[in-house]
């Protein structure tokens, strides 16, 4: 079995469970083993806006040292609010040589860090070295007659130097989609703001948001919408809840995780806690009856 360095983030262990356990699932179905890197710690969830605010670059780089000295030279992660800040400051190490040094020197605990690791999204392993056809291989129950929204946010594709697809025509979830047996809806605000930390303390922005991004994808035909980043679900799903009280015309639609689709697809319900959501997949994904596979 093939073992990758595997970097959780917070949100994984605790609000997106479901997001982890159907990942390490399929990991193994693939025959992929994510192997948790020893001390891991925050990686700050997003990536500094000052330009000279180097105290914020030490807990992303920290994590990337963890994992060159377990031996690794890739690090994979799931959330893409984690992906984008582990790359971003990966980047800023591979050049900026000043701007290395002097973190280097502060962290006079740990062994110099010079951007050896390569920092992956878990879609670069399913699109560059797995492959959709060995996705497609361990599709057991195929997502027919289920249209899917594919919901990039903004971190999975910018900025362009560290993003995994085209910001402007991103297709690696079209591809995941069309792996499962499922079929990828055009969807017009795939890559539009959730609203992000707005949730904390100016709902209403978020509230709008969700009623664009959730309509926009019901109009487009789609049964659910698939995403990568745990705020962004939260928000969907949870604030799309909110809605339902406030406008009761509102026409819900689920938003999953897309490793929780690929669960379903390859027959492992049992991982997905969609027990959690505040809009239940399960009618439309047609596993609401179905008993627990025992596989």
């Amino acid at each position: 079995m093939k073992e990758v360095a595997y970097y959780p983030g917070c949100s994984l262990k605790d609000t997106a469970k479901g997001f982890e356990d159907s990942a390490i699932q399929v990991s193994s179905d693939l025959g992929v083993r994510l192997k948790e890197i020893d001390r891991w710690n925050c990686c700050g969830t997003v990536y500094s806006l000052t330009d000279d605010n180097l105290m914020k670059q030490l807990g992303p780089i920290r994590n990337m040292i963890r994992a060159r000295d377990e031996g690794f030279d890739q690090l994979y992660t799931l959330c893409s609010m984690c992906d984008n800040t582990l790359k971003r400051s990966n980047y800023l190490i591979q050049n900026d040589d000043d701007k290395r040094d002097k973190i280097n020197n502060f962290m006079d605990q740990e062994n110099d860090y010079s951007g050896e690791i390569e920092v992956k999204h878990y879609l670069q392993l399913l699109r560059d070295e797995l492959g959709w056809e060995r996705v497609r291989e361990q599709v057991s129950n195929p997502l027919e007659g289920i249209n899917v929204a594919p919901y990039y946010g903004c971190m999975l594709t910018r900025p362009k130097e560290i993003g995994l697809a085209d910001p402007h025509n991103p297709t690696v979830f079209d591809e995941l989609i069309e792996s499962l047996g499922g079929t990828p809806v055009d969807f017009p605000y795939e890559s539009e703001c959730c609203g992000s930390y707005n949730t904390v303390d100016n709902q209403e922005v978020v509230l709008e948001k969700t009623r664009t991004i959730t309509g926009g994808a019901t109009r487009s035909g789609a049964d659910l919408i698939i995403t990568a980043c745990p705020l962004c679900q939260f928000n969907l799903d949870t604030r799309q809840a909110e809605l339902l009280k406030a406008t009761p015309n509102h026409d819900p639609v689920p938003v999953i995780y897309f490793t929780q689709l690929m669960a379903v697809a390859f027959d492992r319900p049992r991982v997905n806690k969609f027990e959690e959501h505040a809009i239940d997949p399960r009618k439309v994904l047609k596993i609401e009856n179905k008993v627990a596979s025992k596989r």
